[in-house]
């Protein structure tokens, strides 16, 4: 058994690889040759994870991944338990419908972070995903439960169609943040421009996002500004083309 396992990426892909064997709580039970076995596909084409990766460390589940992964999909989907910490772009379907555990990614992040599998009905339902940097289109849609957090931009459709959970954009939130929100909050700590079916409640100090940005900052290494601690926030209720329990609250600059 290793404290951490390393994947270091040693052949970068020419095409596209789904690479959704990686995920923390998968690799707890195996050994160095079974890890560098597991299944991906490279173009359309089956190939060994140890085609692409060294592999270092076995029987643990915390990951630790370098290398470009910008063309590398699928990452820490269905993850359970562990954790996974990319140190590098990686490509679409992070986390995808993860159940718990936590990723880190130091770089930037491809489409649908938290989403959902092609035809299900929910996103991620448990754990965190902390990206430190920008994340593409629609992360956390459909997103059950669970905390995403984005210290950089986010792309088109963040949240879309949210069930519950938590999403939190540092900088500027794309556009159609937030349509067709059922439940759960998105945090805008940067630009956001609320849907036309989302109705403003009251400008006041939330408490839990006071709590919940102090826990990133101790606990996950996110960069918080105090006013942002301490600042007054623009509740929108929405979407009322939904349930309409939803929210997006709007860091007010003083």
């Amino acid at each position: 058994m290793s404290d951490v396992i390393t994947l270091s990426l040693t052949t970068p892909p020419e095409h596209v690889l789904v690479a959704d064997c990686v995920a923390a709580d998968r690799f707890a039970a195996l050994s160095e040759k079974d890890i560098a076995e597991l299944p991906v596909m490279h173009g359309g084409r089956a190939a060994r994870l140890g085609d692409f990766f060294r592999v270092r460390g076995e029987r643990s589940d915390t990951v630790r991944a370098e290398g470009d992964l910008a063309r590398a999909e699928g990452i820490g989907a269905g993850m359970a338990r562990g954790e996974l910490v990319i140190e590098g772009d990686v490509g679409r379907d992070l986390g995808l419908a993860m159940s718990g555990g936590r990723i880190d990614v130091r770089g930037n992040v491809g489409d649908n972070a938290g989403g959902a599998r092609p035809g299900a009905s929910r996103g991620m339902t448990g754990g965190e995903i902390i990206v430190h940097g920008d994340v593409g289109d629609e992360v956390g849609a459909r997103m059950r439960r669970g905390l995403i957090v984005v210290t950089g931009d986010g792309g088109p459709g963040t949240g879309k169609g949210m069930i519950a959970g938590t999403v939190v954009v540092s900088g500027t939130a794309g556009p159609g943040a937030g349509r067709f929100l059922k439940r759960g909050s998105i945090v805008a700590l940067g630009d956001i421009e609320p849907p036309a079916t989302f109705r403003y409640a009251c400008t006041y100090q939330p408490p839990h996002v006071a709590l919940l940005l102090r826990y990133l900052r101790l606990r996950c290494g996110v960069d918080v500004a105090e006013q942002r601690l301490t600042g007054r926030y623009d509740r929108y209720s929405g979407d009322l083309a939904e349930l309409g329990k939803g929210e997006i609250l709007r860091w007010v600059k003083s």
